[in-house]
């Protein structure tokens, strides 16, 4: 199992933990399987109100999807196979409230969780940042879920500067990426808090407000998710070049805002 899955029944509230530390909890294809079931079996959990997702170990979040995944894909321009879309709790018909607890780094398909959260609790070590354009790739689901949740010109600084810049804790709180800021270690006890806070609450008023609050931006999310597939189709590079990118990168070069 690549998922640590803890309920106080007490509470309601659940933690959902990313135990991969050794490959900086980048999801492989048996992980994304086990968080969409993870959501699935949630719709179905009463004693389960509120979910905390975290990361294991002291290094990362989620560092996106694993590059020794072999995806396979059709043959074909108009059909692609996205293992992350299909990760978030929102992808899964699940409208219980999902706070995000991030320490370390949390960078390119960490994004599909992030953006499905309902807020992120983050502690000073957090650092966000996409290397999906170094690496000759389009950033193209992560940008949409990220356009919602940061102004424009923040996103698309972040996207576009691929590995040379990361965002930092307290930057990422001063532009609402992260809602609090918590001390050192501190992250996943003051998403659990909150998420404590909120089960406590009447169910239905607070899977409603869920529900309306991810309303509000599903029209246009749709509609730029339409545009993703022959963006991506057009503007990737060869699989082989990528590797090339990736094994050439240098550990270390980059800012932190």
């Amino acid at each position: 199992m690549t998922l640590k899955t803890a309920a106080d029944k007490d509470t309601g509230v659940a933690v959902v933990t990313l135990d991969r530390p050794h490959r900086l909890n980048a999801v492989d294809l048996a992980t994304a399987a086990e968080l969409a079931a993870v959501w699935r079996e949630f719709r179905f959990d009463d004693t389960v109100r509120a979910v905390v997702l975290t990361g294991a170990g002291e290094r990362a979040f989620c560092t996106g999807l694993d590059r020794d995944a072999v995806v396979p894909q059709p043959d074909s321009p108009y059909m692609q196979d996205d293992p992350l879309l299909r990760i978030g709790p929102k992808a899964n018909d699940l409208w219980k409230p999902v706070i995000s607890a991030v320490s370390g780094m949390a960078c390119g398909g960490a994004f599909y969780l992030l953006g499905e959260s309902e807020f992120v609790v983050a502690d000073p070590t957090a650092v966000f940042f996409d290397p999906h354009t170094t690496y000759g790739m389009v950033s193209a689901y992560e940008s949409v879920l990220m356009a919602h949740r940061m102004p424009y010109g923040e996103v698309a600084r972040m996207m576009l500067m691929g590995t040379a810049e990361r965002i930092s804790a307290q930057r990422a709180h001063d532009i609402g990426l992260v809602s609090e800021l918590a001390p050192p270690g501190g992250a996943l006890a003051a998403a659990v808090a909150c998420a404590a806070v909120i089960a406590g609450y009447p169910t239905e008023g607070v899977q409603g407000t869920v529900r309306a609050l991810w309303a509000a931006k599903e029209a246009a999310r749709a509609q730029a998710y339409a545009q993703a597939p022959p963006l991506i189709a057009l503007g990737n590079l060869p699989d082989e070049r990528q590797a090339e990118l990736f094994a050439g990168r240098r550990s270390g070069e980059f800012r932190t805002r």
